[in-house]
């Protein structure tokens, strides 16, 4: 029996001849990589076969196809995970490979539109407009936090203890040295009390 008759009856059977031309044989026209992408994303299963040969050809097919879009600039797979996928052939790990990625995709699909409104109630209408508003939110928090660490940085305005404010002389080198003790002081007990935490 051939591949082409040994072919699931609910998948569309299409031809590629050696013109590289692709013959759809169901609707008994020619169709492009563009229309077998529609195909797959539709959720039509079809398998090409060479026309001479009667080979089953849809892997190459399917992986022009990502190499296409990819071209489009429709960048869906990342770089580091393109070098990890090269890493693996050969690999004593290879043939766990397409049944991991398989299981991962699918579980992917299932969850997709769960996922899609979970985005939009979390997020709204732009979820990464909203991701960004988020994170730009969260270096704000973090430099704040940062200032209350900083000894040199004033509790209003980020003015340095012991500087001038503008418009006011400078303070004499006594008191400069008192509030530079006392700083040293805080410092201490502040790291007498991270080290109390840290040992319990």
């Amino acid at each position: 029996m051939s591949e082409e008759k040994a072919a699931p009856q609910s998948a569309v059977v299409i031809k590629k001849y050696a013109n590289r031309r692709l013959y759809n044989t169901s609707t008994s026209t020619y169709v492009t990589l563009d229309d077998l992408s529609t195909m797959v994303k539709g959720g039509t299963d079809f398998l090409v076969y060479d026309a001479k040969t009667g080979e089953d050809i849809t892997r190459s097919v399917l992986t022009q196809i990502i190499f296409e879009e990819e071209n489009k600039g429709t960048n869906l797979l990342p770089i580091n995970f393109l070098r990890q996928l090269i890493r693996f052939y050969g690999d004593s790990m290879q043939a766990f490979v397409p049944g991991f990625l398989e299981f991962s995709l699918e579980n992917l699909g299932k969850e997709q539109e769960k996922f899609r409104s979970q985005m939009l109630e979390a997020w709204g209408a732009d979820p990464f407009k909203a991701m960004q508003d988020h994170a730009q939110r969260n270096m704000a928090m973090f430099n704040d936090a940062m200032k209350v660490f900083n000894p040199f940085a004033a509790a209003m305005g980020g003015a340095v203890p012991g500087a001038p404010a503008p418009g006011k002389p400078a303070a004499d080198p006594a008191a400069a040295r008192d509030e530079l003790q006392a700083l040293k002081d805080q410092l201490a007990a502040m790291q007498q009390k991270i080290d109390t935490i840290a040992n319990k």
